[in-house]
């Protein structure tokens, strides 16, 4: 095989270590990219650097897309409210989108041969990978040795032991993603469709047992406060979130759906700040929206999370999505309260110069100032006129 430019998706893993060492012994030009979502600690990172080139990668790269990810598609998912199946905030799909456009705009500027990624052929991940690449890096070969070759967790171990490299790569009963909008939790009970993940399963447990609330300042969608402490950096804002709502265990569960290659999965998740972010935002249009905005912004939302989930990010109306959602948070601005409990939260109300419920017109169930009796009588009357019609010719049909 001829020498090759090799960039590879790079996790520290095994699959990309295996893949690392492996194209790196056959000769290759192995250059070890990290794209971080805001998933990654800096020991975490400081470790995969010293791997790389143990592994031996030609260069290690970090690159660092946590901002660019929160501005083209996190606060996206904020205005549009977006949890899957009404209940998983798309935390890993989401960032491998944006991990995988990195690592191709890397590879056309290093003029890299090829790609290649640790990906296997039975998750969505390789999906993700490959469709990005083939559009963002034309022509650049793709590599995928764990997929092509069947290869097992045993046999990669084996051959990083085998030259050298040893690590702890030992089969865990749980596997875990972690990023900037929540943790994903794979394996154990989770391959048991009648059981749910126990205590140990999680990452982070109570460790606050006192009811508190929580107030989350938003302006036209977009965080700005916690607990009235301003934030202009809206990742920090999201951190704080996640630290006060980890606390307390809140935002686990687990999510079933239907996979892009169209099998049904399974994934567990603990996700305090999307979980919490959400459903704060989604208090405060109800609020400051009016009742066809919250209608059809739903819809749209609801489309803009799946064609996420589904690596259709780069489809042509996505952009197209994102500035109706944009247009529809001019008014979204105000202080929402919750209140939170181990394991658990709700919400309290919200606090917006553009609440709607503050209308001059009337107070619902109190007293109308916008209309009169009659006006009430006559308005019904005509709204009930399709419903007589038909019935009058139907009365058979009356319940």
């Amino acid at each position: 095989m001829s020498k090759k430019k090799i960039v590879v998706a790079f996790s520290g893993g095994l699959d990309t270590s295996y893949t690392v060492m492996r194209l790196a012994n056959e000769g290759n030009e192995v250059y070890a990219a990290c794209a971080n979502t805001g998933g990654f600690s800096p020991e975490q990172l400081r470790k995969n650097e010293e791997n790389a080139y143990k592994l031996g990668a030609k260069q290690y790269v970090t690159l660092d897309v946590t901002q660019e990810y929160y501005e083209k598609s996190l606060k996206y998912m904020i205005f549009g409210n977006v949890l899957r199946n009404n209940c998983y905030p798309i935390s890993v799909s989401s960032e491998r989108i944006f991990q995988a456009i990195a690592i191709a705009r890397y590879a056309r500027e290093i003029g890299a041969d090829a790609i290649a990624h640790g990906s296997t052929g039975a998750g969505n991940d390789q999906i993700r990978f490959d469709m990005t690449f083939l559009v963002m890096a034309p022509g650049v070969e793709i590599i995928t040795l764990t997929r092509d070759q069947a290869l097992t967790r045993q046999e990669e171990v084996d051959y990083l032991n085998s030259h050298g490299f040893e690590a702890d790569f030992a089969k865990l009963k749980y596997s875990y993603n972690v990023g900037i909008w929540g943790t994903s939790i794979c394996g154990g009970e989770i391959l048991d469709s009648s059981k749910g993940l126990p205590e140990e399963a999680y990452l982070k447990h109570v460790t606050c047992e006192q009811p508190t609330q929580l107030r989350i300042t938003f302006d036209k969608g977009e965080i700005t406060a916690v607990n009235d402490e301003p934030f202009s950096d809206k990742i920090l804002a999201i951190q704080k979130i996640e630290e006060i709502g980890a606390a307390y265990g809140i935002g686990r569960d687990c999510n079933v759906g239907d996979t892009i290659i169209g099998i049904k999965g399974r994934v567990g998740f603990e996700a305090a700040a999307p979980k919490l972010i959400i459903e704060a935002h989604r208090l405060l249009e109800k609020y400051t929206l009016s009742k066809w905005q919250q209608y059809w912004k739903d819809q749209v939302g609801n489309w803009y999370g799946m064609f996420l989930h589904e690596s259709q990010y780069l489809e042509p109306v996505m952009p197209d999505i994102e500035a109706m959602l944009t247009s529809s948070q001019r008014n979204v601005s105000g202080t929402v309260i919750l209140s939170l409990r181990p394991l658990g939260f709700e919400t309290v109300g919200v606090d917006s110069p553009n609440d709607l419920l503050k209308s001059k017109l009337g107070e619902y169930g109190e007293m109308q100032r916008g209309w009169t009796a009659d006006d009430a009588k006559g308005f019904i009357k005509v709204l009930s006129t399709p419903l007589r019609v038909y019935y009058g010719i139907h009365p058979d049909e009356t319940r």
